[in-house]
């Protein structure tokens, strides 16, 4: 299986190697950063899938507007308001899979100065990061991860503004890449957990997790346009039967599990059933 991001181009020799020896193209995945760096997309290589499969990384709206446009067979993003809007109600999808969930946390220095740790709610600890003007690292790439932290804001009541807000940072790059910032600056940051607890070198900490609107669900969609229909529609049944309860095995440092499985069944989604 080979990899790339969409801000690269695969080589015409990493092509070749991918074609060669099968009659049709290598099937196109698209997924995000996350789901790369939590170690996921490692366990699917692990398991060398039947099917060839060529992995294009990017931010979850990246991915998904490549799916809308018809360059991406498979995906599996994170951002369910994106997803709803550029994939199910167009009728871009033929397939929706809920796939697996894991947990997004606020992490941040030990010495925590806004007093996140003791916060009743996610909103409540962002509401107390921008009140105290703690500063923040955001990702602001259209991932799954910065869609979600805007939520949260809107939940907070608050709409960080970017120059005056000087607290208030845009990364602009991937998860590892964000929290390595706020690591340096001794700053917040939204982190997804399983990617979090790879990290190594860092002092940030996990400050809080115990709310309900840090759900973290992985959907996997079959786009209508997919080039080979039939592979994409077996690479979901062997994704939902082969990959998925490898990662529902994976635990994270203190034992609790990495992933969860997403409520539900493959389906054609509603909104496109019968077209």
């Amino acid at each position: 299986m080979t990899r790339h991001t969409l801000s690269l181009a695969l080589a015409c020799f990493v092509q070749a190697a991918c074609t060669r020896g099968t009659q049709a193209p290598p099937l196109r995945l698209g997924t995000t950063t996350t789901v790369d760096q939590s170690g996921a997309l490692a366990l699917l290589d692990s398991l060398h899938p039947t099917i060839p499969v060529r992995v294009v990384v990017g931010a979850s709206g990246t991915i998904i507007r490549s799916a809308a446009a018809g360059d991406l067979d498979v995906v599996i993003t994170h951002a369910p308001s994106l997803e709803q809007r550029l994939l199910l109600e167009p009728g871009h999808a033929a397939l929706r899979c809920p796939f697996v969930t894991s947990r997004f946390a606020i992490v941040g220095p030990a010495a925590d100065p806004a007093h996140v740790a003791t916060a009743a709610n996610a909103a409540e600890a962002l509401r107390r990061i921008a009140t105290v003007r703690a500063r923040f690292i955001s990702r602001a790439d259209s991932s799954g991860t910065h869609i979600k932290e805007l939520s949260l804001w809107k939940s907070a009541g608050v709409a960080p503004a970017v120059p005056q807000d000087t607290w208030y940072v845009q990364a602009g790059g991937d998860q590892a890449a964000t929290l390595r910032i706020a690591d340096e600056r001794a700053a917040y940051a939204l982190a997804d957990l399983p990617t979090f607890t790879r990290l190594t070198g860092i002092d940030l900490h996990v400050l809080f997790t115990a709310d309900t609107a840090l759900g973290n669900p992985y959907t996997l969609y079959v786009i209508r346009s997919a080039s080979h229909d039939s592979a994409a529609m077996r690479f979901s049944s062997w994704a939902m039967a082969n990959w998925r309860p490898r990662l529902l095995a994976v635990r994270l440092p203190d034992g609790a599990a990495a992933f969860a499985p997403a409520a539900g069944e493959c389906a054609p989604p509603v909104a496109v059933a019968g077209r």
